[in-house]
């Protein structure tokens, strides 16, 4: 009989003290619980290496972005044994995408994938990697103090609490907006110019149009907005807008009311009145440093492209898997040609895929060409298979 993984509301507790964390020297510590630092967890943890995972916050947490994963982040959790995760968790499977511009609008289908919330996904990853021996801090940031022969020594802060650890090697994962000091430096992502910005919010009840099984993506002047049902039927709603259009509604619920309402859809009921936006920084940026001594960057903090159907999740989750190898050498011995062997992996797996995402996010900025591309495409859907399949196909993550 299949094992049922049962989530529950309650916080994910800490497995160690946090004076313990100060007297071991670990080998790896992951700063970032979200699904690559998770994941990257899981999997040092599963060849043997102490690794301590830690995040500023606790965990379930709500966090509106990345409820959807496609066929390439299914394909990574069955690499590593998590192919029936999903399913244990109750995640929807997904089968197409609508995209609505104006009055025109196009089906496509889409090969697999699920919708699943980040509170239960995250939490699911974070229990994971516990099982498979890591240890967990939450609701603790890091700064990276500097370090010492084969070592970096980094401050752990939670609430009045300060500690200094040391570990042999360092995965930040702290995603968008992320980062480590460094003796005034930083090791974070750099926006580009004229990158949107994120925002979304999780309502109770979906509008018949808005059917399960469908990643809904109203595009308009000023942005646009991805609605998808969960796992327990709410609605979540994802959006990248121009920050103009944001100040010009006076808020990102006017912002996607206009969106709905510039399609001749429905409006949402609770979209505005009483709804829980939470924003994120600049949508696209670039990672100014992937990998330094004995230091990987990984998932978004290692840079971001808007995505738009559940890539941005397969490329978390590939980061975890595919940096462990490299931070098991690592362990053992750090050769400068470990960060040279992480920066090309990197660009050439995910580097290469985030394309196709730039192409979109390029043509959803024009109103008329995405509505004469939604138009194209109502008439052959088929021209949009090529775009499909290559977002969705699988990501190599064993490596010689």
């Amino acid at each position: 009989m299949e094992e049922t993984v049962t989530e529950t509301t309650e916080a994910i507790a800490p497995s160690l003290g946090f004076q313990q964390a100060a007297r071991h020297v670990w080998d790896v510590l992951v700063v970032g619980a979200g699904p690559s630092g998770a994941l990257a967890g899981r999997e040092l943890a599963r060849q043997g290496a102490s690794v301590l995972l830690i995040d500023k916050a606790t965990f379930p947490r709500q966090k509106v972005c990345g409820c959807c994963m496609n066929a390439a982040a299914l394909g990574v959790l069955r690499a590593v044994g998590l192919e029936t995760l999903p399913d244990q968790l109750g995640a929807r499977p997904l089968h197409e995408l609508l995209l609505v511009a104006g009055q025109r609008r196009v089906r496509i289908a889409l090969p697999s994938g699920v919708a699943l919330s980040r509170e239960v996904l995250d939490a699911a990853l974070i229990r994971q990697a516990i099982q498979a021996g890591a240890s967990f801090l939450p609701h603790t940031a890091a700064t990276l103090d500097g370090g010492e022969e084969r070592l970096h020594r980094l401050t752990l802060r939670c609430s009045d609490w300060r500690i200094c650890v040391k570990t042999r090697v360092v995965l930040v994962a702290n995603g968008l907006g992320g980062g480590l000091g460094q003796h005034g430096h930083v090791v974070e992502p750099t926006p580009v110019h004229r990158s949107r910005v994120g925002a979304g919010t999780i309502v109770d009840e979906a509008p018949h149009w808005c059917r399960s099984g469908t990643i809904s993506m109203i595009c308009g002047s000023g942005g646009y907005i991805g609605l998808v049902q969960l796992e327990d039927g709410r609605l979540n709603i994802a959006a990248a807008f121009d920050p103009w259009f944001i100040r010009s509604a006076k808020g990102p619920g006017p912002a996607a009311a206009k969106l709905i309402a510039q399609a001749g859809l429905p409006q949402v009921n609770g979209l505005n009145e009483g709804a829980w936006w939470r924003g994120t920084p600049r949508l696209t940026q670039h990672s100014v440093c992937l990998a330094q001594e004995r230091l990987f960057v990984i998932g978004d903090a290692a840079g971001y492209i808007e995505p738009f159907t559940g890539e941005g999740i397969a490329w978390a989750l590939w980061c975890g898997v595919a940096v462990s190898p490299l931070a098991l050498e690592a362990i053992r011995q750090w050769t400068p040609a470990l960060s040279d062997r992480w920066v090309a992996l990197y660009r050439q797996q995910i580097g290469r895929r985030q394309w196709a995402s730039r192409l979109l996010a390029t043509v959803s900025r024009r109103a008329a060409l995405t509505r004469a591309a939604i138009e194209v495409l109502s008439w052959v859907p088929s021209l949009a298979a090529p775009v499909v399949q290559y977002v969705n196909a699988p990501l190599p993550v064993h490596f010689n």
